[in-house]
Formats: C-alpha cells, sequence, structure tokens
C-alpha cells in the first residue's frame, strides 16, 4: 500500500498535474488572502479558508480524474489488478497520494500566517482547527472524485461527475433545508470556521470520506472479478 501510495504521489509531480493543483489553490488562496484579510487588515486567518473552500470544487476534480480513468482508457488496468496488490492497498495507496498532494497545498498557506503575524496576533488555536477542517474537507471531495474516477474511463466525465455532485450538494440545503446536515460545506462553516471542532461535523465529513472510500474498493473489487 504504501509503495502504490509513494509511486503515486511521484506521480501527480512528474506530470503537471500536481503543480497545477497547488499552484491554482494557493494563486486563489493568495486572491482571498488580499481582499478578505489584507484589504480590512484583519488578522483572522481562518476567513482564507472561508472563501478558498468553494475552489476545491472545481480543482479537486481535476486532481482526481484520472486517478483509475486513466488506467482504463491506457489499458493498464489489467495489470494493476492482476498485481500482488490486493484491491484494498490500491485503492488506500491512490488515496493516500492524493491526500498528501492535497495536504502539501493545505499547508502552503501558513505563509499567510506568518504574514498576518507579522501585523498583529491571529490565534493559534482558531488556525490549526481551520486548517484541520479544511483539509477533512479536501480528502472527502477526494475521496468522492476517485470514486467518480472509477467508474468511468473518460477523465473529463469523471471530472464532471464530481464537479456536478460537489454543486449539488453546495446549493441544496438553500432548497431543501432539511438536508443541511449532510452538507460537507455546511459543516466545515459551522464549526471549523469559528474555531470549535464538532464531533458531529467531523463524524460527517470522516464518514463521507471512507463510505466513498469503500464504495470504491467495491467498484474496482466487482471489475477484477468480472475480468
Amino acid at each position: 500500500m504504501w509503495a502504490i501510495a509513494k509511486k503515486e504521489f511521484k506521480s501527480y509531480f512528474l506530470s503537471p498535474i500536481g503543480y497545477i493543483y497547488i499552484g491554482v489553490f494557493l494563486l486563489t488562496a493568495s486572491v482571498f488572502f488580499y481582499l478578505d484579510i489584507f484589504a480590512y487588515h484583519s488578522v483572522e486567518f481562518s476567513n482564507i479558508f472561508g472563501s478558498a473552500s468553494t475552489v476545491l470544487t472545481f480543482i479537486v476534480p481535476l486532481l482526481t480524474m484520472r486517478m483509475f480513468a486513466e488506467e482504463r482508457k491506457n489499458g493498464t488496468e489489467q495489470i494493476l489488478l492482476t498485481s500482488p496488490k490486493s484491491v484494498t492497498q490500491i485503492v488506500l495507496g491512490k488515496f493516500i497520494a492524493v491526500s498528501m498532494v492535497t495536504l502539501v497545498a493545505t499547508l502552503g498557506t501558513l505563509m499567510y500566517y506568518a504574514i498576518i503575524s507579522q501585523f498583529g496576533s491571529p490565534h493559534v488555536g482558531t488556525a490549526v482547527v481551520a486548517i484541520l477542517g479544511f483539509e477533512l474537507l479536501s480528502i472527502a471531495y477526494a475521496a468522492f472524485g476517485m470514486f467518480a474516477s472509477s467508474l468511468s474511463e473518460n477523465q473529463i466525465v469523471a471530472a464532471v461527475i464530481s464537479i456536478g455532485f460537489f454543486l449539488l450538494s453546495w446549493f441544496m440545503p438553500n432548497m431543501l433545508p432539511a438536508t443541511s446536515q449532510f452538507s460537507l460545506m455546511n459543516s466545515f462553516y459551522s464549526s471549523f470556521m469559528s474555531g470549535t471542532i464538532s464531533a458531529s461535523d467531523t463524524t460527517l465529513l470522516v464518514s463521507f470520506t471512507l463510505m466513498f472510500v469503500i464504495f470504491t474498493i467495491m467498484t474496482i473489487q466487482r471489475r477484477k472479478n468480472v475480468k
């Protein structure tokens, strides 16, 4: 599993996709840093993540769309499925790798914390909670993106499925208020953005992630059994 994770993590930076994800994320985070903090002389570091969380809807699918779809398109999936590694190890290895890429991008926001610290005293606890919540949201999105990639051999289709689902889950609470308790974005905003860790919101994010990792394992295992 760790060998797969290491190989997949390297592959993100042997191609432009890892650099594009981190670059686009930090570029947009810089814009939000100026609009939400610098322009208003604020020291609320967590404000960056409130705006940056919306960008995940569009950039995480670019990171995950190739995870399994590319294997199927290039015909290398059969080699992968007949390797000594189990399907669970393969899926977890790929998921760990993509999670590490999102973590690198998330930790890159610490440079904004350093800048804010030069002009004020941002609350350390609130900053840590915001980073934790943002990373949980990122890997939850990555888990669904991986699942979408396992459903199709077309990377664009996988990305569209992910973006469509994220947009639906984002706006659904406005149309059906009863679904607000199942909204990942609402869970992030309601607790982590305010500097508190809610057991229910954390459970929702973690459960969502585990559910789609398991769904991906089931999808790939069924394809392996058919072949």
